[in-house]
C-alpha cells in the first residue's frame, strides 16, 4: 500500500527545471502554463510541490514554463509609491545602487543570442538586430528604454545574486515587463532548491508564486497551486514539528495565557472565547494552572471557533477538541463546558457566543485577525466589526498575537520585498534547529509556510487572505473600537525569557509600550499584546 501510494504521487508530479528526480515521500509542484491552467477541481488546500535540487547556483539556460504574450499579460501593477532604486541589491553592503555600466564587446555569445531571441519576440524574425554591445562606441545611437532595460537585466543575471534576481524579477512582473520577467524566471530556475540554503528554499516558493502571478489572477492562481495535500494526520504532524522547533507559537500561547490568568484572578465563572481554537492545546496549560488555584478552580467555559483548515488537520470537527478538553477537565476536577462553532471567525455574531450574565469574559485572537477582511478589500469591514462586537462584551482582557508584517494594503512590489525579508528570517531560524537532512523538513516548510507565501505574492483582492498588519496599525484599530492597552506583566516577560533559553541565542525579545516583540536578529516576527 505504501509503495502504491508513492507511485501515485510520483505519477502526478513534475520537477523544477534542471533538478533531480523526486525522493520518496516528497511532493513536487508542476509548472504552470499561462495558456493552459488546469480546469479540474482541486483539493481545498494548497500544497506547493517542488523538486529537490542541489545547493549550488549553477547557470541555467532553460526556457520558462510560462508562455508570455504581448496581449496576454497581467494588468499593470502600480509601484510608483515605493521609492526604491529599481536595481538595488539587497546584499550590497555599501547601500549604493547597482552599477549600470555598459557591457563590453567581448560579452559571451550566449547572452547576445538571448537578447536576439527577445528582439525576435517583440519585432518578429525579420527585424534588424540592434547590437547592444556596441554602446561602448560614443557615436552609436542612444539605446531605447527597452534595450537599456535588457542590458540591465543582463548585468543582474551576470552577478548571480539570488536575492537581487528575485527582486528584479518581481519588479519586472509588477511593471508588466513580461519579457524581462520570463528571462529572469528561466535563469532563477537553476538557482533555487527546496533542499538548499535558506534563501534557496525560500526562493523556490517565491519563484513559483511569481510564475503563478503571471499565469492568471485571483482564485485561478491559488487553485492552480492546490496540488496534492497530505492527509490530516500528516499535516498535523508537520505543524507539531514546527511548533517544537521554533518558539513562535509557544511565545503566543504563553504570553496570552499569562495575561488571561492575571485578568481573571478571583473570578468564579470564566468564559474564554477563542476565535481560532485550532487543536485546543493552548488551553490545556491554562486549565492545569487554574486547577491548582488556592480556593479551588473556577467554572470554565470555552467557546471555540473552528475553521476548515483546523478541522482538516485534526481529521475531524470541533468535537474532537471538545472531547480532549473535557477529558482533561475531568482528570483535574475542573468544572468545564465547551461550545464549538464551525465556521469563519469573520462571520461571528453576538448571539453565536452565548455569553451569560456574571461571566468574566476573556477573548483570544491568536494569529487570526489578519484573515479578516477590512475596508481595503470591500464591504463589510469584518476586521473592525469584530473588534466592536468584542468590546460590547465588556471583556476582562483581549489577547492578540500577530505576525509583525505589513502586507495588507501594500502594492505588489513592496509586498514582495516585505515577504522576502520576513520569511528569510523564518527559514534561517528553522535551519538552526531542524537539520537540513531531516526527512520531514521539506514537508514542514511546504505545508506550513509556503502556502501563505504564495497567497501573499500571487493573489489579489478577496482571494488574498493573508493580510498582516504591524502592531501599530492594530493599536489604531483597537483604540478606535474603544479599547485601551493593557501592558503585559513582568511575570509574563520572565516566562517568555525562560522559554527562549531553550532556543538559539539569535532570537530576540523586546518589550515596547506594554507589548512583546519576538524576533530573529534584526527582524521582528511576532507580537503579543493585551487590551481592556
Amino acid at each position: 500500500m505504501q509503495e502504491a501510494s508513492r507511485k501515485k504521487v510520483s505519477d502526478q508530479s513534475h520537477r523544477f527545471y534542471g533538478q533531480p528526480q523526486q525522493e520518496p515521500g516528497s511532493y513536487y509542484w508542476p509548472p504552470i502554463n499561462q495558456n493552459h491552467l488546469p480546469s479540474e477541481a482541486f483539493n481545498p488546500y494548497c500544497n506547493l510541490e517542488s523538486s529537490l535540487g542541489t545547493s549550488s547556483y549553477p547557470p541555467q539556460n532553460s526556457s520558462s514554463t510560462v508562455s508570455f504574450t504581448s496581449n496576454g499579460s497581467p494588468s499593470h501593477q502600480e509601484c510608483h509609491s515605493y521609492p526604491l532604486e529599481p536595481y538595488y541589491s539587497p546584499d550590497n553592503n555599501r547601500g549604493s545602487p547597482v552599477s549600470r555600466s555598459c557591457l563590453t564587446d567581448d560579452a559571451d555569445d550566449d547572452l547576445r543570442h538571448k537578447i536576439r531571441e527577445l528582439e525576435i519576440a517583440i519585432l518578429g524574425p525579420d527585424s534588424e538586430m540592434f547590437d547592444v554591445y556596441s554602446v561602448s562606441n560614443p557615436f552609436h545611437p542612444v539605446l531605447s528604454e527597452q534595450e537599456a532595460g535588457w542590458k540591465d537585466v543582463a548585468e543582474i543575471i551576470s552577478r548571480r545574486d539570488l536575492k537581487e534576481m528575485l527582486c528584479a524579477c518581481a519588479r519586472a512582473i509588477g511593471e508588466n515587463d513580461m519579457l524581462a520577467g520570463e528571462w529572469l524566471i528561466s535563469e532563477l530556475r537553476g538557482m533555487v532548491s527546496v533542499s538548499g540554503e535558506p534563501i534557496q528554499r525560500l526562493g523556490a516558493y517565491l519563484l513559483e508564486a511569481l510564475v503563478a502571478r503571471t499565469a492568471s489572477s485571483g482564485s485561478t492562481i491559488y487553485k492552480a497551486l492546490r496540488c496534492k495535500e497530505p492527509i490530516g494526520s500528516e499535516l498535523l504532524s508537520y505543524m507539531n514539528i514546527l511548533y517544537e522547533v521554533c518558539p513562535y507559537f509557544k511565545f503566543g500561547y504563553l504570553s496570552a495565557n499569562g495575561a488571561i490568568a492575571e485578568a481573571i484572578k478571583g473570578e468564579n465563572r470564566v468564559h474564554i472565547i477563542d476565535f481560532q481554537i485550532g487543536q485546543g492545546n493552548q488551553w490545556m496549560t491554562l486549565m492545569q494552572a487554574l486547577a491548582n488555584r488556592p480556593g479551588g478552580p473556577p467554572k470554565i467555559t470555552i467557546t471555540g471557533i473552528d475553521d476548515s483548515t483546523s478541522a482538516f488537520s485534526r481529521g475531524g470537527g470541533v468535537e474532537i477538541v471538545a472531547k480532549r478538553l473535557l477529558n482533561l477537565a475531568d482528570s483535574l476536577m475542573v468544572p468545564f463546558e465547551f461550545h464549538g462553532i464551525a465556521g469563519s471567525a469573520s462571520e461571528i455574531q453576538l448571539e453565536d457566543l452565548k455569553v451569560q450574565p456574571g461571566e468574566a469574559i476573556a477573548v483570544n485572537f491568536a494569529l487570526v485577525l489578519h484573515h479578516m477582511t477590512d475596508e481595503s478589500v470591500g464591504s463589510p469591514n469584518h476586521r473592525d466589526r469584530i473588534l466592536r462586537l468584542v468590546k460590547s462584551l465588556s471583556p476582562k482582557v483581549v489577547t492578540v498575537v500577530e505576525q509583525e508584517s505589513n502586507n495588507n494594503t501594500a502594492p505588489f512590489f513592496p509586498r514582495f520585498l516585505q515577504t522576502l525579508n520576513y520569511y528569510t528570517a523564518i527559514f534561517e531560524s528553522i535551519d538552526m534547529t531542524l537539520p537540513r537532512e531531516h526527512k520531514e523538513r521539506i514537508n514542514v516548510e511546504q505545508h506550513c509556510l509556503a502556502r501563505d507565501i504564495v497567497n501573499i505574492v500571487a493573489c489579489e483582492g478577496a482571494e488574498r487572505v493573508e493580510r498582516h498588519e504591524l502592531l501599530g496599525k492594530w493599536r489604531s484599530r483597537f483604540l478606535m473600537a474603544g479599547f485601551e492597552p493593557h501592558p503585559l506583566s513582568p511575570f509574563v516577560n520572565a516566562t517568555i525569557e525562560a522559554l527562549l533559553k531553550n532556543y538559539c541565542d539569535k532570537y530576540t525579545l523586546e518589550e515596547r509600550d506594554g507589548a512583546l516583540y519576538l524576533g530573529w536578529l534584526n527582524q521582528n516576527l511576532v507580537t503579543s499584546s493585551a487590551w481592556i
